[in-house]
């Protein structure tokens, strides 16, 4: 069986003004502030992974099912999910809950 989830049909919203002296870590607040749903669907999918009894995922992973089923959902719709969030939202979920820590691999992070 497939699990499709429900998104909202929504325009991924971008920072106004994203600037490149903003760090990745300010960059990352920006956004997630404009886009809250896509945490929460991270966290749907990876709760959904826990019950299918998975006990390693990659985030990577979950950005490319959200990224399809976002595609789907949508028709002309940019689909912008900067890669240089990946580290951030595993660090989110990780503190959401701290039961997923040995879902997710984290590094140290080298830049802000």
């Amino acid at each position: 069986m497939t699990v499709q989830l429900e998104l909202p049909i929504a325009t991924i919203r971008q920072p106004e003004n994203p600037g490149s002296n903003l760090t990745i870590q300010e960059r990352f607040e920006a956004f997630n502030e404009l886009n809250p749903w896509i945490l929460r669907h991270l966290e749907n999918l990876t709760a959904d992974c826990m019950e299918r009894g998975l006990t390693r995922i990659g985030i990577g992973m979950l950005f490319e099912v959200l990224r399809w089923q976002y595609g789907i959902a949508t028709r002309g719709e940019p689909w912008k999910l900067n890669n240089d969030f990946r580290s951030r939202y595993a660090r989110c979920l990780i503190a959401m809950h701290p039961e997923w820590s040995n879902l997710f691999e984290t590094r140290k992070i080298h830049t802000a």
